[in-house]
């Protein structure tokens, strides 16, 4: 290692899906991994096979928007793994519906772990960034950013994630720390799934029409999404900060 700053990253979200193909990745480039999750099982077990693999991780289990178990998770990162200069804040979850169906615990909780946890999380974490005068932070949005029928409360935190980022990005810059979002389109998880189910759509002719409006014609896949973190937190990137890219196989607004 020639950098003077230390490699270790965390992951928030980690337990499955795009979380999951982050820690791999960033485990694969070099870094130390902690996966964070609420699923304790899903993150320890994600944690046990990168070691194997060679790696260094571990699994922590939190809930992302309680200040509490926030910063005990990332003073035990710190003390198990070194001071944490990567944060992707990946975690979130959907409660979709029409806002006339909408409850305030639907919309209460979307705001809460992808708004309050990225938050809670990036003001724990930057201290040790900007103390080594090196970091990256990669904010998870999406392209229902942009509007998607039925998430009224999901579109509004993504497109609050954004303007979450423009900001960190401008007061952490003079510190070494970049900040950037990815705005992902149809990637192929639990998730999307789940969303097929409850339209009442086969996964398989879900993602079938989905890749026929993608112009690369084909959905994504997590590895699509880790691909791009791993360039955004690279020394490479370090002149790339405050930017949205949508990875999402063609060009989104």
């Amino acid at each position: 290692m020639t950098e003077s700053h230390s490699r270790v990253a965390i992951v928030t979200g980690a337990g499955r899906g795009i979380g999951a193909a982050v820690a791999r990745k960033l485990a694969s480039d070099g870094f130390a991994v902690a996966l964070l999750d609420l699923n304790e099982e899903s993150v320890k077990q994600g944690a046990e096979d990168i070691v194997a693999a060679g790696g260094k991780a571990i699994g922590v289990a939190l809930d992302v928007s309680n200040t509490e178990q926030v910063e005990a998770a990332v003073a035990r990162v710190a003390e198990e793994l070194g001071a944490p200069t990567v944060l992707v804040n990946n975690a979130g979850i959907t409660r979709d519906n029409l806002i006339f169906k909408m409850t305030d615990e639907d919309w209460d909780s979307v705001m809460n772990v992808h708004l309050k946890g990225s938050f809670l999380m990036t003001r724990a974490v930057q201290k040790h960034m900007t103390e080594q005068r090196w970091g990256r932070i990669v904010n998870l949005s999406s392209t229902s950013a942009l509007g998607n029928r039925g998430q009224v409360n999901y579109s509004a935190a993504k497109a609050g994630m954004q303007g979450f980022t423009k900001t960190l990005a401008i007061e952490l810059g003079k510190f070494g720390v970049t900040a950037n979002a990815i705005a992902p389109g149809f990637i192929e998880t639990d998730m999307t799934a789940a969303t097929a189910e409850r339209l009442g759509v086969p996964f398989e002719d879900f993602k079938a029409f989905a890749a026929k409006e993608i112009p690369v014609q084909r959905v994504g896949k997590p590895d699509d999404i880790a691909n791009t973190v791993s360039f955004l937190v690279s020394e490479g990137a370090g002149f790339v900060s405050g930017q949205v890219i949508y990875v999402a196989g063609g060009p989104k607004d």
